[in-house]
């Protein structure tokens, strides 16, 4: 994966969004399985009459199957003529190509150290549960979760401020070969909106494979009174998965945003993040 484009190329950023009820996925799979990047590849190449081509993207957060995205990131490399040739036109071409539950929202020219994964700051996602005995409005039913006991939010926020900071995560990832397990989360917090939903917003560097979807597993053991408010923090120092733990189903997940920083510091900050994700602690 290259820092910059290639000569001839220019870098596009792409700023999205997705409803990820019936995909599985963001990641290309061999399977044929329906997957966001697959769906605006193969716009991007009919749109762009590069039936033959297929320019693939990077993107800021691979999202599990089922798993939302507001504030979604990803680039592209175009030949520089197929570009100047398609810009003015290419995002409305795609608003008509693409299936309803994804949108591509912006198209620009990126600057350069530019990439969507590396050189993030941080990503924020929030995951939405509904404790009501009732269940969950039925037209939210695909981004909340109902959970059936009465949670205490304010338990569940203390747990989840233990978890800040720089970590080794392993209790709470899906571990994967040669691949770091220490994350940064920046703020993690819960609360309950005015319609009663319970908001669990955190905030990271990055995030291992389950990350979040375990972290409030745990956070939703100590809300409905299962576990104590120290137990998340526990799971955590104990590095090791713990089998109460549960990954919550992806439904309730959405990316709200990601960040990077100046054009300035873009190469820098991918450059960074490659020596940090590459080491394994």
């Amino acid at each position: 994966m290259s820092d910059e484009a290639q000569p001839g190329y220019v870098r596009i950023r792409l700023d999205l969004s997705y409803d990820g009820t019936d995909f599985h996925g963001w990641a290309k799979q061999a399977g044929g399985q329906r997957t966001v990047q697959a769906e605006i590849e193969d716009a991007l190449r009919t749109v762009t009459r590069t039936k033959d081509t297929t320019y693939e993207l990077t993107v800021a957060g691979r999202t599990d199957a089922g798993v939302h995205a507001r504030g979604q990131v990803a680039h592209v490399d175009l030949p520089v003529e197929l570009w100047a040739e398609h810009q003015e036109k290419l995002l409305k071409r795609l608003a008509g190509r693409l299936p309803k539950d994804v949108r591509v929202w912006a198209l620009t020219e990126a600057a350069p150290g530019f990439n969507a994964r590396f050189a993030a700051l941080w990503r924020r996602y929030i995951y939405r549960v509904a404790d009501r005995p009732g269940g969950v409005d039925p037209l939210l039913r695909n981004h909340v979760l109902w959970h059936d006991w009465e949670l205490d939010v304010a338990v569940m926020d203390a747990a989840a401020k233990s978890l800040v900071g720089e970590h080794d995560f392993a209790a709470y990832a899906k571990k994967r070969e040669g691949a770091s397990t220490v994350r940064e989360i920046f703020d993690f917090g819960v609360r309950r909106t005015a319609d009663g939903v319970v908001e669990i917003e955190v905030r990271a560097d990055a995030f291992c494979h389950n990350q979040v979807r375990s972290m409030v597993g745990a956070l939703l053991f100590v809300g409905d009174g299962h576990r104590g408010v120290s137990w998340p923090r526990d799971v955590l120092d104990a590095r090791v998965r713990d089998s109460a733990v549960h990954v919550v189903r992806p439904h309730g997940l959405t990316l709200e945003e990601v960040a990077y920083p100046a054009d300035g510091q873009l190469l820098e900050r991918q450059r960074q993040a490659r020596r940090v994700r590459g080491r394994v602690h």
